[in-house]
């Protein structure tokens, strides 16, 4: 059983998410022991597509015409797509559209939450297709507590001993809550704030812009760093907050509770069924309501629920992906 993992212009994407998760997905197959190539002139028995462009789509139909098994892993959805980049919001019902058309090619599907797969099911076009809910996972081994790495980080980045930090990490669109990170930061100059990620500016909606160029002495937008760097800012870091308002997983989140470091996320669906408010994170509804926990929680007034988060991550283990990955092409042939 040999596998094409097929990813339509990763030079676009090898910063986003969804180029994270593919990595993720490489490596989980390697702890798996999956046979698989990322070159398409080579032969294989089952095409796992990560990307909806319209290569992607041609190689689908291809591969369908020669017999192959087809896993389309739906990393996307409407949902998630069109609170982000300008005029997204127009065009998103054209985006679903062609979604439909892109995952119904797969003989199954994948996608990495089970409120994800809710929302697939729901789209007409993908009724009684099969559907996998599997996490894009997390090298534990690798995003762990470490002191060091978090003296690392304060010292690079200049911060002083009783100074609190609290980190944001996404591109720079409306969806991942920048705006609200801002505004916090506004109202909370007794506390440093630093986003990491970067997308263009050109791309952006206009509330974004503005707050991207906003200038405080205490927020800092750091733009795009290595994984090395967002580890050692989850464990220097006193506070990683999640304003997201809408995923299909949300990695960094993952990568926090791997470092057990205490978040805050917004209180939206995507994290009923696996993160809990007062029990792995803290959970806020608006921006309001981020304040006052994150004040709380800094002044002592809310315990560490990090423990607990950690368990959350090795649940999503890359090993156990892997062995997850492995079953449905399996089950496929």
């Amino acid at each position: 059983m040999k596998v094409l993992l097929y990813t339509e212009g990763y030079k676009l994407i090898n910063k986003s998410g969804l180029g994270k998760a593919i990595e993720h997905q490489k490596k989980a197959l390697e702890y798996a022991g999956v046979d698989y190539t990322t070159d398409e002139k080579e032969d294989y028995d089952i095409l796992h597509i990560n990307t909806y462009f319209p290569g992607s789509y041609l190689m689908a139909k291809k591969a369908k015409e020669a017999g192959k098994k087809v896993v389309y892993h739906a990393h996307s959805t409407e949902e998630d797509f069109k609170d982000g980049f300008i005029f997204s919001r127009q065009i998103s019902s054209h985006f679903k559209k062609w979604l439909i058309k892109c995952y119904s090619l797969g003989d199954v599907l994948i996608t990495p939450t089970d409120y994800a797969k809710r929302v697939l099911e729901g789209y007409e076009g993908l009724e009684g297709k099969k559907i996998y809910a599997i996490s894009n996972g997390i090298e534990i081994d690798y995003f762990k507590k470490d002191k060091e790495a978090g003296k690392r980080f304060r010292k690079d980045y200049d911060i002083k001993k009783d100074e609190k930090v609290i980190i944001g990490i996404g591109l720079y669109i409306e969806r991942k809550g920048i705006v609200d990170f801002v505004e916090l930061a506004r109202r909370m100059p007794e506390y440093k704030f630093i986003w990491f990620g970067y997308s263009p500016l050109s791309a952006a909606t206009k509330p974004v812009k503005e707050a991207v160029s906003t200038k405080l002495d205490n927020l800092l937008f750091a733009g795009y760093v290595e994984s090395s760097v967002i580890k050692d800012a989850m464990n220097g870091c006193d506070l990683y907050i999640f304003p997201t308002f809408e995923e299909t997983e949300g990695i960094p989140i993952i990568e926090a509770c791997a470092c057990e470091t205490n978040a805050i996320i917004r209180d939206i669906p995507i994290f009923e069924d696996w993160l809990e408010d007062g029990v792995n994170v803290y959970k806020a509804k608006d921006v309001d309501d981020f304040e006052r926990k994150i004040k709380a929680f800094l002044n002592g007034e809310l315990k560490s629920v990090t423990k607990e988060a950690r368990k959350v991550a090795e649940e999503r283990d890359l090993r156990t992906i892997g062995e997850k990955l492995k079953a449905v092409y399996e089950d496929l042939m």
